[in-house]
Protein backbone atom coordinates (compact mmCIF):
# COMPACT_ATOMS: atom_id res chain seq x y z
CA UNK A 1 0.00 0.00 0.00
CA UNK A 2 2.76 2.46 0.92
CA UNK A 3 4.78 1.67 -2.20
CA UNK A 4 1.66 2.35 -4.29
CA UNK A 5 0.88 5.60 -2.47
CA UNK A 6 -2.14 4.26 -0.61
CA UNK A 7 -1.22 5.26 2.97
CA UNK A 8 -4.81 5.27 4.26
CA UNK A 9 -5.17 1.59 3.37
CA UNK A 10 -1.89 0.77 5.11
CA UNK A 11 -3.08 2.56 8.26
CA UNK A 12 -6.46 0.85 8.09
CA UNK A 13 -4.78 -2.55 7.87
CA UNK A 14 -2.40 -1.73 10.73
CA UNK A 15 -5.41 -1.06 12.97
CA UNK A 16 -6.49 -4.67 12.43
CA UNK A 17 -3.17 -6.12 13.62
CA UNK A 18 -3.51 -7.45 17.18
CA UNK A 19 0.13 -8.03 18.06
CA UNK A 20 2.17 -5.80 15.77
CA UNK A 21 5.94 -6.05 15.48
CA UNK A 22 8.58 -3.42 14.79
CA UNK A 23 8.29 -3.95 11.02
CA UNK A 24 4.54 -3.22 11.09
CA UNK A 25 5.15 -0.04 13.09
CA UNK A 26 7.93 1.07 10.73
CA UNK A 27 5.58 0.77 7.76
CA UNK A 28 2.85 2.61 9.68
CA UNK A 29 5.23 5.53 10.22
CA UNK A 30 6.09 5.49 6.51
CA UNK A 31 2.38 5.69 5.68
CA UNK A 32 1.90 8.63 8.05
CA UNK A 33 4.91 10.37 6.48
CA UNK A 34 3.15 10.19 3.11
CA UNK A 35 -0.02 11.79 4.47
CA UNK A 36 1.67 14.76 6.17
CA UNK A 37 -1.51 15.65 8.07
CA UNK A 38 -2.30 16.56 11.68
CA UNK A 39 -4.24 13.31 12.02
CA UNK A 40 -1.21 11.37 10.79
CA UNK A 41 1.02 13.25 13.25
CA UNK A 42 -1.34 12.43 16.13
CA UNK A 43 -1.24 8.75 15.15
CA UNK A 44 2.56 8.79 14.98
CA UNK A 45 2.82 10.33 18.46
CA UNK A 46 0.22 7.97 19.94
CA UNK A 47 1.87 4.89 18.46
CA UNK A 48 5.38 5.98 19.46
CA UNK A 49 4.21 6.14 23.09
CA UNK A 50 2.51 2.74 23.01
CA UNK A 51 5.20 0.60 21.38
CA UNK A 52 7.65 -1.40 23.54
CA UNK A 53 10.91 0.41 24.33
CA UNK A 54 12.79 -2.46 22.71
CA UNK A 55 11.44 -1.33 19.33
CA UNK A 56 13.56 1.81 19.57
CA UNK A 57 16.69 -0.32 19.18
CA UNK A 58 15.62 -0.89 15.57
CA UNK A 59 17.39 1.88 13.60
CA UNK A 60 14.95 1.55 10.68
CA UNK A 61 11.98 2.14 12.96
CA UNK A 62 13.63 5.12 14.60
CA UNK A 63 14.56 6.59 11.21
CA UNK A 64 10.99 6.17 9.97
CA UNK A 65 9.67 7.79 13.14
CA UNK A 66 11.96 10.80 12.68
CA UNK A 67 10.97 11.05 9.03
CA UNK A 68 7.25 10.92 9.87
CA UNK A 69 7.57 13.57 12.57
CA UNK A 70 9.49 15.90 10.25
CA UNK A 71 7.14 15.41 7.31
CA UNK A 72 4.09 15.91 9.51
CA UNK A 73 5.53 19.21 10.74
CA UNK A 74 6.81 18.45 14.25
CA UNK A 75 10.50 19.26 13.86
CA UNK A 76 10.89 19.99 17.60
CA UNK A 77 9.74 16.49 18.60
CA UNK A 78 11.96 14.91 15.96
CA UNK A 79 14.98 16.91 17.18
CA UNK A 80 14.35 15.93 20.79
CA UNK A 81 14.12 12.25 19.84
CA UNK A 82 17.18 12.41 17.59
CA UNK A 83 19.47 14.05 20.11
CA UNK A 84 18.31 11.78 22.95
CA UNK A 85 19.16 8.70 20.89
CA UNK A 86 22.48 7.12 21.83
CA UNK A 87 23.02 5.12 18.67
CA UNK A 88 22.66 7.33 15.63
CA UNK A 89 22.96 5.72 12.19
CA UNK A 90 23.44 7.55 8.90
CA UNK A 91 19.80 7.22 7.74
CA UNK A 92 18.72 9.00 10.95
CA UNK A 93 20.98 11.92 10.08
CA UNK A 94 19.54 11.79 6.57
CA UNK A 95 15.94 11.90 7.81
CA UNK A 96 16.70 14.93 9.97
CA UNK A 97 18.65 16.73 7.24
CA UNK A 98 15.90 16.11 4.68
CA UNK A 99 13.36 17.41 7.16
CA UNK A 100 15.37 20.58 7.62
CA UNK A 101 15.74 21.09 3.87
CA UNK A 102 12.04 20.43 3.25
CA UNK A 103 11.16 22.94 5.97
CA UNK A 104 13.55 25.53 4.53
CA UNK A 105 16.06 25.32 7.39
CA UNK A 106 19.27 24.80 5.40
CA UNK A 107 21.57 26.11 8.14
CA UNK A 108 20.38 23.38 10.51
CA UNK A 109 20.94 20.72 7.85
CA UNK A 110 24.49 21.97 7.27
CA UNK A 111 25.21 22.12 10.99
CA UNK A 112 23.99 18.55 11.45
CA UNK A 113 26.07 17.35 8.50
CA UNK A 114 29.20 18.72 10.17
CA UNK A 115 28.61 16.27 13.04
CA UNK A 116 28.65 13.18 10.82
CA UNK A 117 31.94 11.31 10.92
CA UNK A 118 31.61 9.24 7.75
CA UNK A 119 28.81 10.65 5.57
CA UNK A 120 27.37 8.56 2.76
CA UNK A 121 26.21 9.76 -0.65
CA UNK A 122 22.68 10.47 0.64
CA UNK A 123 24.01 12.76 3.37
CA UNK A 124 26.15 14.56 0.78
CA UNK A 125 23.15 15.04 -1.52
CA UNK A 126 21.16 16.62 1.30
CA UNK A 127 24.08 18.89 2.17
CA UNK A 128 24.25 20.05 -1.45
CA UNK A 129 20.48 20.65 -1.45
CA UNK A 130 20.84 22.78 1.67
CA UNK A 131 23.63 24.82 0.07
CA UNK A 132 21.48 25.29 -3.04
CA UNK A 133 18.80 26.84 -0.83
CA UNK A 134 21.22 29.32 0.73
CA UNK A 135 22.72 30.59 -2.55
CA UNK A 136 25.59 32.34 -0.73
CA UNK A 137 29.34 32.52 -1.26
CA UNK A 138 29.85 30.59 1.96
CA UNK A 139 27.53 27.87 0.69
CA UNK A 140 29.43 27.78 -2.61
CA UNK A 141 32.74 27.40 -0.77
CA UNK A 142 31.30 24.50 1.22
CA UNK A 143 30.02 22.85 -1.97
CA UNK A 144 33.44 23.10 -3.60
CA UNK A 145 35.29 21.86 -0.51
CA UNK A 146 32.94 18.93 -0.07
CA UNK A 147 33.02 17.97 -3.76
CA UNK A 148 36.82 17.66 -3.54
CA UNK A 149 36.75 15.53 -0.39
CA UNK A 150 34.11 12.94 -1.26
CA UNK A 151 35.13 9.55 -2.70
CA UNK A 152 35.17 9.41 -6.50
CA UNK A 153 32.73 6.50 -6.35
CA UNK A 154 30.05 8.92 -5.12
CA UNK A 155 30.08 10.61 -8.52
CA UNK A 156 28.56 7.48 -10.07
CA UNK A 157 25.34 8.39 -8.22
CA UNK A 158 23.37 10.49 -10.75
CA UNK A 159 21.30 12.06 -7.95
CA UNK A 160 24.46 13.33 -6.27
CA UNK A 161 25.89 14.72 -9.48
CA UNK A 162 22.60 16.47 -10.28
CA UNK A 163 22.46 17.98 -6.77
CA UNK A 164 26.06 19.14 -7.11
CA UNK A 165 25.34 20.84 -10.44
CA UNK A 166 22.21 22.43 -8.96
CA UNK A 167 24.11 23.77 -5.94
CA UNK A 168 26.92 25.20 -8.09
CA UNK A 169 24.49 26.91 -10.46
CA UNK A 170 22.28 28.31 -7.70
CA UNK A 171 25.31 29.59 -5.81
CA UNK A 172 26.46 31.41 -8.94
CA UNK A 173 29.30 29.27 -10.32
CA UNK A 174 27.89 28.36 -13.73
CA UNK A 175 31.38 27.86 -15.21
CA UNK A 176 32.29 25.18 -12.66
CA UNK A 177 28.94 23.46 -13.20
CA UNK A 178 29.47 23.47 -16.98
CA UNK A 179 32.93 21.98 -16.63
CA UNK A 180 31.62 19.22 -14.38
CA UNK A 181 28.61 18.54 -16.60
CA UNK A 182 30.55 18.21 -19.84
CA UNK A 183 33.26 16.07 -18.23
CA UNK A 184 30.64 13.65 -16.91
CA UNK A 185 30.35 10.48 -18.98
CA UNK A 186 26.90 9.45 -17.77
CA UNK A 187 24.44 12.31 -18.17
CA UNK A 188 20.85 11.79 -17.00
CA UNK A 189 17.81 13.91 -17.88
CA UNK A 190 17.76 15.56 -14.47
CA UNK A 191 21.32 16.83 -14.92
CA UNK A 192 20.34 18.36 -18.28
CA UNK A 193 17.36 19.93 -16.55
CA UNK A 194 19.48 21.44 -13.79
CA UNK A 195 21.91 22.95 -16.27
CA UNK A 196 19.14 24.30 -18.49
CA UNK A 197 17.37 25.85 -15.50
CA UNK A 198 20.66 27.34 -14.36
CA UNK A 199 21.11 28.98 -17.75
CA UNK A 200 17.57 30.38 -17.68
CA UNK A 201 17.95 31.65 -14.11
CA UNK A 202 21.19 33.35 -15.13
CA UNK A 203 19.58 34.86 -18.24
CA UNK A 204 21.45 32.66 -20.71
CA UNK A 205 18.51 31.33 -22.77
CA UNK A 206 20.59 30.54 -25.88
CA UNK A 207 22.73 28.13 -23.85
CA UNK A 208 19.62 26.44 -22.45
CA UNK A 209 18.24 25.95 -25.96
CA UNK A 210 21.59 24.70 -27.24
CA UNK A 211 21.72 22.13 -24.45
CA UNK A 212 18.12 21.04 -25.06
CA UNK A 213 19.05 20.20 -28.65
CA UNK A 214 21.55 17.65 -27.28
CA UNK A 215 18.94 15.79 -25.22
CA UNK A 216 17.91 12.59 -27.00
CA UNK A 217 14.79 11.59 -25.08
CA UNK A 218 13.63 14.72 -23.30
CA UNK A 219 11.01 14.70 -20.55
CA UNK A 220 8.32 17.24 -19.64
CA UNK A 221 10.70 19.09 -17.30
CA UNK A 222 13.24 19.65 -20.08
CA UNK A 223 10.49 20.94 -22.39
CA UNK A 224 9.13 23.26 -19.69
CA UNK A 225 12.55 24.83 -19.25
CA UNK A 226 12.96 25.13 -23.04
CA UNK A 227 9.71 27.13 -23.20
CA UNK A 228 10.99 29.35 -20.36
CA UNK A 229 14.18 30.00 -22.33
CA UNK A 230 12.19 30.90 -25.45
CA UNK A 231 10.02 33.24 -23.36
CA UNK A 232 13.18 35.12 -22.36
CA UNK A 233 14.30 35.58 -25.96
CA UNK A 234 10.97 36.90 -27.28
CA UNK A 235 12.10 36.45 -30.92
CA UNK A 236 10.50 35.01 -34.05
CA UNK A 237 13.06 32.19 -33.99
CA UNK A 238 12.10 31.40 -30.40
CA UNK A 239 8.42 31.42 -31.35
CA UNK A 240 9.07 29.02 -34.23
CA UNK A 241 10.91 26.68 -31.84
CA UNK A 242 8.05 26.83 -29.33
CA UNK A 243 5.48 25.94 -31.99
CA UNK A 244 7.62 23.18 -33.48
CA UNK A 245 8.32 21.62 -30.08
CA UNK A 246 4.70 21.89 -28.93
CA UNK A 247 3.66 19.83 -31.96
CA UNK A 248 6.31 17.16 -31.43
CA UNK A 249 5.92 16.46 -27.72
CA UNK A 250 3.70 13.59 -26.51
CA UNK A 251 0.13 14.60 -25.71
CA UNK A 252 0.62 13.30 -22.18
CA UNK A 253 3.01 16.21 -21.53
CA UNK A 254 0.07 18.61 -21.76
CA UNK A 255 -1.30 17.13 -18.52
CA UNK A 256 1.58 18.85 -16.72
CA UNK A 257 0.17 22.26 -15.70
CA UNK A 258 3.67 23.75 -15.36
CA UNK A 259 4.56 22.82 -18.92
CA UNK A 260 1.24 24.12 -20.20
CA UNK A 261 1.67 27.41 -18.32
CA UNK A 262 5.21 27.81 -19.67
CA UNK A 263 3.95 27.16 -23.19
CA UNK A 264 1.27 29.86 -22.85
CA UNK A 265 3.81 32.27 -21.38
CA UNK A 266 6.28 31.63 -24.21
CA UNK A 267 3.62 32.12 -26.89
CA UNK A 268 2.44 35.39 -25.32
CA UNK A 269 5.96 36.76 -24.82
CA UNK A 270 6.95 35.80 -28.36
CA UNK A 271 3.92 37.67 -29.70
CA UNK A 272 1.48 34.93 -30.73
CA UNK A 273 -1.54 35.93 -28.64
CA UNK A 274 -4.03 34.17 -30.92
CA UNK A 275 -2.33 30.78 -30.56
CA UNK A 276 -2.00 31.22 -26.80
CA UNK A 277 -5.67 32.14 -26.41
CA UNK A 278 -6.79 29.24 -28.58
CA UNK A 279 -4.72 26.83 -26.52
CA UNK A 280 -5.93 28.34 -23.24
CA UNK A 281 -9.63 28.17 -24.06
CA UNK A 282 -9.36 24.63 -25.44
CA UNK A 283 -7.81 23.44 -22.18
CA UNK A 284 -10.25 21.56 -19.95
CA UNK A 285 -8.30 21.88 -16.70
CA UNK A 286 -7.16 25.44 -16.08
CA UNK A 287 -4.96 26.28 -13.08
CA UNK A 288 -4.32 29.77 -11.69
CA UNK A 289 -0.81 30.17 -13.20
CA UNK A 290 -2.33 29.60 -16.66
CA UNK A 291 -4.71 32.51 -16.11
CA UNK A 292 -1.75 34.53 -14.86
CA UNK A 293 0.32 33.83 -17.98
CA UNK A 294 -2.49 34.97 -20.26
CA UNK A 295 -3.39 38.03 -18.15
CA UNK A 296 0.23 39.17 -17.91
CA UNK A 297 0.61 38.84 -21.65
CA UNK A 298 -2.55 40.83 -22.30
CA UNK A 299 -1.51 43.60 -19.89
CA UNK A 300 1.95 43.80 -21.41
CA UNK A 301 0.48 44.13 -24.89
CA UNK A 302 -2.18 46.62 -23.69
CA UNK A 303 -5.04 44.47 -24.97
CA UNK A 304 -7.38 45.59 -22.23
CA UNK A 305 -10.63 44.66 -23.94
CA UNK A 306 -9.83 40.97 -23.56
Amino acid sequence: YVDNNLPEKAIGLFNKVENFDDVNVTILFNACAQLKTKEALDLVKKTSKEIPKSFYSNPRLLTSLLDALMKCGDAAHAESLFYSSRQKVLPMYGAMMKGYVDNNLPEKAIDLFSKIENPDDVNIILLLNACAQLKTKEALDLVKTTSKQIPKSFYSNPHLLTSLLDALVKCGDVAHAESLFYSSKQKVLSSYGVMMKGYVDNNLPEKAIGLFNKVENFDDVNVTILFNACAQLKTKEALDLVKKTSKEIPKSFYANPRLFTSLLDALMKCGDVVHAESLFYSSKEKVLPMYGAIMKGINRLNIYDK
